[in-house]
């Protein structure tokens, strides 16, 4: 809008016609100043929102860290505090220093046949005591082939030829055994290796060349030899007290898809699908019927559950408080930021001398004072007013809220689930856990850029909860592939979780 402001001669004849002329005049460079400035003050709006907008980062938002590009903001800001204990591994901490071993494989000796010094014959001369040094290696790795015979006799009362019965698992004429089938599956699953660089590994290292089909093939029979586990894994987890879930965009047939996770510090289970709400977390099957404590990141599919009570990550919390002290510059929000530190501190402080919950006068101090930051959220952010009211007498719509406005209506809203960590130490403090698993699957997504197959996605998710799951449980994740595939897959223990 341009500002048009009255000219001299405007100004002189309004003069000359009298008062009311000149009310009439500047009434109306009024209104025009009062246009403008609503105006500005939309602008603002918008300019302001624009900013926000460009300053979240993985660091003070939901935002994942590969949405920071190339030009990732220095991670001298951490929402961890430094805390009392030295550097370096911390007492109890399983080292992996090399140490001798009193029986060794293979000896080998090397003999003294002459003096250094003058050359004179030590043959005959008995040993007195040996200077040993053990040298740790890997033994020479090839192929090895095993033919089964199977006998073959006529029966000379009735003449019935009698075959041998081969092994569980040989069905072909020529086929891979389950140590091959053990490699491929590790090296794809474990560690994201692609299949033609697999099968360039197992070259190198055998010298035998595996079709990428072939080590396909091991993942899917893989997937489906777990199966007991991946059971046992999903029921273990409808039962336990509390359970982390969370999701993360996966690319399979070049089309946006949904990797789920449910998890404990026992357990991992994944699903993909390409929904991201409710239909997928039935597909899932964990939170269908789930009765314990559900905690997630407050994505509003997880409240259609209500059997399930639900507690909200801090972590997230701690990174929207971030942003809303550093870019609306509220000292409130770090206040409340601190606060959530100090209550988590109190918690695992109590925990460690073996108590099961903090005093009630101390829980209810933590909540007044949790109140009191909310409070003074809401001083320096007042309700924007209601729009007017637009033709035919119908309103305009619910004006738009602040960042900082909507967070505090959230924190009021579901401070029992904010707090839940506070009054039962079963609740952890945030959902890194369930973020730490996703994490891994979208390593792969980076590796290979996606999946070819909605098969080969939900093939690799089945796998990596199982790796996962035995990893947790202290299992050889090379050692729980070769068990599935022998028919004896590892099934964690139906303990508390």
């Amino acid at each position: 809008m341009n500002l048009r402001l009255p000219t001299r001669d405007e100004i002189h004849r309004a003069f000359l016609q009298g008062e009311e002329a000149m009310v009439e005049l500047f009434a109306r460079v009024g209104q025009q100043v009062e246009a403008l400035a609503r105006q500005l003050e939309t602008q603002a709006a918008v300019l302001k929102d624009l900013q926000a907008r460009l300053a979240k980062t993985s660091e003070n938002s939901s935002k994942p860290p590969s949405s920071d590009g190339y030009a990732k903001p220095k991670r001298t800001a951490s929402l961890r505090q430094p805390g009392q204990k030295p550097k370096g591994g911390q007492p109890g901490h399983r080292g992996d220093t090399l140490e001798r071993v009193a029986a060794p494989d293979r000896t080998a000796l090397h003999p003294v046949v002459a003096c250094v010094h003058c050359g004179a014959s030590l043959a005959e001369v008995a040993v007195t005591t040996h200077d040993e040094r053990q040298v740790f290696d890997l033994p020479a790795i090839r192929i090895e082939v095993t033919a089964h015979r199977a006998e073959v006799k006529p029966c000379p009362g009735c003449g019935t030829e009698n075959r041998g019965v081969f092994p569980g698992g040989v069905t072909g004429v020529v086929q891979y055994g389950p140590g091959v089938k053990t490699w491929a599956t590790y090296f794809q699953t474990q560690h994201f290796v692609p299949a033609e660089r697999t099968a360039q590994i197992i070259e190198d290292l055998v010298g035998h060349r595996i079709a990428e089909a072939t080590l396909m093939k091991a993942s899917r029979e893989c997937a489906a030899a777990m199966a007991p586990a991946t059971a046992a894994i999903q029921e273990q987890l409808r039962q336990a007290p509390v359970v982390r879930f969370d999701e993360s965009g996966l690319r399979v047939e070049g089309k946006l898809h949904w990797l789920h996770v449910a998890s404990t510090e026992r357990l991992t289970d994944y699903t993909v699908h390409p929904r991201r709400g409710r239909a997928a977390m039935d597909a899932a099957g964990i939170l269908p019927g789930f009765t314990g404590q559900a905690m997630h990141d407050h994505w509003k599919a997880y409240f259609g559950y209500t059997d399930c009570t639900h507690v909200l990550c801090n972590a997230h919390h701690l990174r929207e408080l971030k942003f809303i002290h550093e870019q609306y510059g509220q000292a409130w929000a770090e206040t409340l930021a601190k606060l959530l530190v100090e209550i988590k501190t109190a918690a695992d402080t109590a925990q460690e001398d073996g108590q099961t919950a903090l005093p009630a006068d101390t829980r209810a101090a933590f909540e007044r004072r949790y109140d009191e930051a909310l409070e003074a959220g809401y001083t320096v952010n007042p309700r924007p007013p209601p729009l007017p009211v637009g033709t035919g007498g119908k309103k305009r719509g619910r004006p738009a809220q602040p960042p900082p406005l909507n967070l505090l209506d959230r924190l009021r809203d579901f401070k029992t689930e904010t707090l839940a960590f506070l009054h039962d130490f079963r609740v952890p403090f945030d959902n890194n856990l369930a973020e730490r698993d996703v994490r891994m699957v979208k390593v792969k997504q980076k590796v290979s850029g996606g999946f070819r197959t909605s098969a080969g996605a939900q093939g690799f998710a089945r796998i990596r909860g199982y790796l996962s799951t035995a990893r947790k449980n202290a299992v050889n994740g090379f050692a729980a592939i070769r068990d599935a595939f022998a028919g004896c897959p590892f099934i964690p223990t139906a303990t508390s979780s």
